[in-house]
């Protein structure tokens, strides 16, 4: 059958109306006014004028309003859009016309923001608010709340056209070269690929019918999830894993509070009897790991059956450590990326840790070197990871990235989204990293050229070039390595606050190293491993 995801979550609300389905800090809404809230939404979106898959943009922190906002989107035919909530002005306007949003659902907090640019944005038919304390909804925008208030007598809310399992999820991503790209999953090619209602882990099979899936969670043996979603649901991460809990007609907890807190996530996890907790990597283990070790005896944690983590590789430590205080668990960490899901994986139990980078193959995954042809395990060969089965139908409106990307080798379609790797001869990969320069922040990919450009602009900036440097808690943090302006003098916090003006707050420089020249090549590149061997002397740090 052709899988929609309303369609399925429809059921769910249906069939268990009185259990919570979205849940943050006191407020908590069951799986039925999950559905009618979505259906009033979705019933706005039609009467704003938005046809057959228009983009309907969350521009919104981790709370019940995102996955409500996306529930509104199945239901009306509309492709939701994540949008980074740490862009500056450009690069909303950048994400909002590349994706031809129609409708914005925003945080209040946002309005100085979308003022200065919203008259750069005409296709956006709806604007919808969510009001927060001292942020009311604008005049220019509807009120949230008043909006999912007014339930249609008529529900399920279905548009004219109806719903397909080629309908889209746009979700983007920044990738590790250029401007962000909407990689376009289908529906159906989501759900598949999230497990389809089963667990193979488990060993629990995908469902061939809604039916069985509804029948499944009714059923006496069926362990119903609650799971904390601590990274954004912004990113794929934190998204994909709340569409698997909601797709077993579990539970989806926000934290309270905006700015990760290990206790508030431990409070939160014994509050809520927490199955599942969902991470990335390092920026969340290692102040989760200290927040056990300084308070060992605090919470009781004896719900909590996995954490997982995926986008950001994180250290075995880490994981002895959180699997000592928690030795019931699973550590589920998984290699991947939003155009390529099921790429590798790893578990880790109480005794038994996974190396960091220790990925088995996946039942769809291989290795294959620039020619195309298959690496073979125990080569020592380098190659290329690449995905087949479910897979995206490429990048939006861009065919020539969408080409490099997926690729037909030996007669099939692949995602090969550019990570290096051997095989070894167990199977397991030994992880070598992109094949470019980007710098992974604590999960967020920062493309250093619109960085260096950023600083550029600085008056007493000559030249400059940005690299990840080694941080023990986000992976990587950027380095700004500068050659000044004759008699200039530049400070790191001058220059973070510079770009900070410009692009992310996640983007600007966390160290500076100033040179008396950045020495180009007569073709005006740079050796980027040279600058990041330069800045680490400088630094201090190993190489």
């Amino acid at each position: 059958m052709s899988w929609t995801i309303a369609d399925i979550w429809e059921a769910i609300a249906a069939a268990q109306p009185e259990i919570p389905a979205l849940v943050q800090g006191g407020r908590s809404i069951g799986w039925g006014a999950f559905d009618a809230r979505a259906d009033a939404l979705a019933a706005h979106f039609i009467a704003s004028g938005m046809e057959r898959q228009a983009k309907v943009a969350a521009y919104l922190y981790n709370g019940p309003e995102y996955l409500e906002t996306y529930f509104a989107a199945f239901k009306g035919g509309y492709a939701p859009v994540n949008t980074n909530y740490r862009y500056g002005p450009e690069e909303i306007v950048y994400l909002f016309d590349n994706a031809d949003a129609e409708a914005v659902v925003f945080h209040a907090g946002f309005t100085d923001l979308l003022e200065q640019i919203r008259h750069r944005l005409p296709k956006v038919k709806a604007w919808i608010a969510v009001a927060e304390p001292g942020h009311p909804a604008p005049a220019w925008a509807a009120d949230y709340d008043a909006v999912v208030g007014k339930v249609p007598a008529s529900r399920p809310v279905r548009a004219p056209w109806g719903r397909s399992g080629n309908d889209l999820l746009l979700l983007y991503t920044g990738g590790t070269t250029g401007m962000p790209k909407g990689v376009m999953w289908r529906q159906d090619d989501l759900f598949q690929v999230l497990g389809a209602g089963g667990n193979a882990a488990l060993g629990i099979p995908p469902v061939t019918s809604v039916e069985e899936l509804v029948a499944r969670i009714a059923g006496p043996e069926h362990l119903r999830p609650t799971m904390i979603v601590a990274a954004p649901l912004m990113h794929g991460t934190g998204q994909f894993s709340a569409f698997i809990a909601l797709n077993g007609g579990g539970t989806v907890c926000a934290l309270p509070s905006r700015k990760f807190d290990a206790v508030e996530l431990w409070n939160e996890t014994e509050r809520l009897k927490a199955t599942n907790i969902v991470l990335v990597g390092l920026a969340f283990s290692t102040p989760m790991l200290e927040a056990l070790e300084a308070n060992p005896d605090r919470w009781d944690l004896t719900s909590v059956r996995s954490m997982s983590s995926s986008g950001s590789m994180w250290s075995q430590e880490n994981k002895r450590g959180l699997l000592s205080h928690i030795p019931g668990a699973m550590i589920a960490d998984s290699f991947g990326s939003s155009e390529a899901v099921g790429l590798g994986a790893s578990a880790s139990a109480a005794g038994a840790e996974a190396q960091t980078a220790a990925f088995m193959l996946g039942p769809n995954t291989a290795v294959f070197s620039e020619d195309g042809r298959r690496i073979q395990p125990g080569s020592n060969e380098r190659g290329l990871v690449a995905v087949s089965g479910f897979l995206p139908v490429g990048y939006y409106k861009d065919p020539e990235k969408s080409a490099k990307t997926f690729k037909v080798m030996e007669g099939v379609r692949w995602s090969v989204p550019g990570d290096w790797a051997e095989v070894n001869a167990d199977g397991s990969l030994k992880l070598l990293g992109r094949g470019s320069v980007c710098i992974n922040t604590g999960g967020e990919k920062v493309f250093p050229e619109e960085v260096e450009e950023a600083l550029k602009r600085h008056a007493g900036v000559r030249d400059a070039v940005v690299v990840g440097v080694p941080d023990a808690r986000f992976g990587e943090r950027i380095c700004a390595v500068v050659e000044p302006e004759a008699g200039a003098t530049l400070t790191l916090a001058t220059l973070s606050d510079h770009v900070r003006g410009q692009l992310a707050g996640y983007k600007a420089p966390r160290e500076l190293v100033v040179v008396d020249t950045i020495g180009r090549a007569p073709n005006g590149k740079v050796d980027y491993k040279a600058i990041k061997d330069r800045a680490l002397r400088a630094l201090g740090a190993p190489a």
